[in-house]
């Protein structure tokens, strides 16, 4: 499993025109799930995500998580993040099928339920439009 997670002010997600999932101020998850990742895979990188502590305290130092400042999180599946770069076209033979992806994509988002104040997602294997208001930006990378 890969996550691209992105600090947010707002951030929302169209499909075909039409806002699906909006948040205010937490984080953009773009999503990828890969062959062999399973429910333990999923359950080890979302107690991660919600312990991050990349928000500022009243110092200004990157010090509290999600929960400390009512973050929200909106979750983008994205299997191009399994994407295998060795030539100039990418493969993606390392994603999960379709399937198994959507089962632990949606396992992701009921997980994250309990950790954020708000959870919203775009939608699976749609073509989506990401519109976020990136913090800093501040960028991570997570496998």
């Amino acid at each position: 499993m890969k996550i691209v997670l992105q600090r947010v002010l707002n951030a929302f997600v169209e499909v075909g025109g039409e806002t699906v999932g909006r948040i205010g101020k937490g984080y953009v998850v773009f999503l990828g799930v890969m062959g062999g990742d399973d429910e333990k895979t999923v359950e080890r990188l979302v107690d991660k995500v919600a312990k991050l502590r990349i928000f500022a305290d009243e110092g200004g130092k990157t010090n509290l998580a999600a929960s400390d400042v009512g973050g929200e999180i909106l979750v983008i599946s994205q299997f191009t993040l399994a994407a295998d770069l060795s030539s100039n076209r990418p493969s993606f033979s390392r994603a999960a099928d379709a399937g198994r992806a959507k089962a632990l994509y949606e396992y992701f988002l009921k997980l994250c339920k309990g950790k954020f104040a708000c959870v919203q997602s775009g939608q699976f294997a749609a073509h989506m439009h990401v519109y976020a208001d990136n913090d800093g930006p501040f960028t991570l990378v997570l496998e």
